[in-house]
């Protein structure tokens, strides 16, 4: 269980899980004090060139941050898609497994979970469940 950030009250079970994906993927590394691996490179990806190697190295930095932090999701696929009004779109599809913190990976079976995370020029990142 932990606080949503936007409104204070208890979130857990796979709105928990939503919140610590943004969390993730939002982080710059080297940003936390007590915890500088913390993290992911996204931040540092999104504002590069959408060419084949960046868009190579952002799926990247999206799988090895939610294995490293995230087991709760398991990560089956992303997808991409940049306009060019400047807003990215990474489509996150992968299966909810509830008790992976605590050791047990079995997944919600028929329970495939996405999540949109999109970012504007304003650096502004909202999560769509």
């Amino acid at each position: 269980m932990d606080l949503n950030h936007e409104t204070g009250a208890a979130v857990e079970g796979w709105d928990h899980v939503v919140q610590s994906i943004q969390t993730i993927l939002t982080t710059r590394l080297n940003s936390r004090v007590f915890r500088r691996e913390f993290g992911s490179e996204v931040p540092a990806l999104v504002d590069a060139p959408m060419n084949d190697a960046n868009v190579l190295a952002l799926y990247v930095a999206v799988a090895d941050a939610l294995e490293r932090w995230e087991p709760r999701f398991e990560l089956t696929d992303v997808a991409v898609e940049a306009a060019e009004s400047g807003v990215m779109t990474m489509t996150l599809v992968g299966s909810y497994r509830p008790n992976a913190h605590i050791g047990d990976l079995a997944a919600v079976v028929d329970d495939i979970q996405t999540v949109r995370v999109v970012r504007d020029r304003v650096e502004n990142w909202r999560l769509v469940a």
